[in-house]
């Protein structure tokens, strides 16, 4: 596909009126009230494997975004994509049935965005901003002395789904949660009058928790035995101390994680696992046993 196929092809999907039917450089909003604006970046060979299907690369990369809005409780108002051609059609029309989907899935029109060309052999770079609105947005930094620690989701299958799209044998509904992770965009609307800080689990459990500690400038305690497992991966990993170590320093869950009052009794299925005090850092538990800190709490860039 070259520039103008690619266009005409982005036409046919679910537009915002604000994109003007993308014939403009510029989109025009008009949002009453505060907006929340998030962006994201999939690298190939970084976030998502060359193998991985364009139609599962799609719907992650709009997924990830829209994962970030339901940590602030917002609503989406649509997506803007940076799309780099390399001259594969077949890539490019499985990426554009792949967003079709997932904005259809959504109700997240596109607003617009821009196309450019990559050298031969160059990994794909892929970005969408995320713009949400009505939105509580409980910071990440707001958790307190005393609250607890809750995460609304399940923690470790996109880990375990990630060794399978390597090669490892395994269930077909670990490696979707590798692929086509779900944003919880209806629990995060409901969990966002309720909590003091929310943020979604992106790299890794421990490693997110340990970040809104920091951020809100106190300690966090977890308890893995509380961490909760998927029935499927307990069926495949286990569920001992090895396999709940290996699902809380696993990325790409997108799991709500939030801190609140505790008494709180939270709008949406969710699990306690461990709680916010005076002082800094992480302290690990295991059924209340003290375990040593992993040398790797998570995923991290590193250049």
């Amino acid at each position: 596909m070259n520039e103008a196929e690619f266009l005409a092809a982005l036409r046919t999907l679910p537009l915002h009126p604000a994109a003007r039917g993308l014939h403009d450089d510029t989109a025009l909003l008009d949002i009453t009230g505060p907006i929340v604006l998030t962006t994201d970046t999939l690298v190939e060979g970084v976030h998502f494997l060359p193998a991985d299907p364009a139609e599962d690369v799609a719907w992650k990369l709009v997924a990830t975004n829209l994962s970030d809005l339901a940590a602030k409780g917002a609503a989406p108002v649509g997506i803007m994509l940076n799309y780099p051609l390399a001259g594969d059609g077949g890539w490019d029309r499985g990426f554009l049935a792949g967003l079709e989907e997932i904005l259809d899935r959504f109700g997240c029109p596109l607003i617009g965005g821009d196309t450019t060309a990559l050298p031969a052999g160059a990994p794909r770079v892929l970005s969408v901003t995320a713009i949400g609105s009505d939105a509580p947005a409980p910071p990440r930094s707001g958790a307190r002395d005393g609250d607890a620690l809750w995460v609304a989701g399940p923690i470790g299958d996109a880990g375990a789904g990630l060794a399978i799209a390597r090669g490892a044998p395994g269930p077909a509904a670990l490696l979707a949660a590798y692929r086509r992770p779900m944003p919880l965009l209806a629990e995060g609307r409901r969990l966002g009058p309720q909590v003091h800080a929310m943020m979604d689990v992106s790299d890794g459990l421990l490693i997110d928790a340990s970040r809104m500690a920091s951020a809100s400038g106190i300690a966090v305690t977890i308890d893995l035995a509380t961490v909760p497992l998927s029935a499927v991966y307990r069926a495949h990993v286990g569920a001992d101390r090895r396999a709940r170590l290996a699902a809380a320093t696993a990325g790409d869950d997108y799991a709500l994680l939030f801190a609140a009052s505790p008494g709180l009794r939270p709008a949406v299925p969710a699990t306690r696992i461990g709680h916010f005090s005076a002082g800094v850092g992480l302290t690990l538990l295991d059924g209340g046993e003290a375990v040593p800190l992993p040398a790797r709490l998570g995923f991290e860039h590193s250049a």
